[in-house]
């Protein structure tokens, strides 16, 4: 093989190179959007779960106000969600 075969053979690792440099360059872009996409979705999270809190306060406290057991609401929710789900189950099976 002669230094022209050399020449093509050090072109050719050369274009890969710059190839895999740039899918590299794309990659770690992506990967910088995901961080922070990641980091604004936390703090998105974490302020609703602040509001929920707030909201669920001053439920609670309404709730006392008017004589309304939260406990027995609650279960009485969970109880009809249950017999919802089981209904649902039923008639799925026919």
């Amino acid at each position: 093989m002669g230094l022209g075969g050399t020449a093509k053979k050090i072109q050719t690792v050369a274009e890969k190179a710059e190839q895999t440099y740039e899918k590299l360059t794309e990659l770690r872009e992506e990967v910088d959007d995901t961080q922070e996409m990641v980091a604004d979705t936390a703090t998105r999270v974490q302020r609703l779960e602040n509001e929920m809190a707030e909201q669920r306060a001053v439920l609670d406290a309404i709730a006392e106000e008017v004589g309304v057991d939260r406990e027995d609401v609650s279960t009485d929710v969970h109880i009809a969600e249950a017999e919802q789900d089981e209904s649902a189950a039923g008639d799925g099976g026919e």
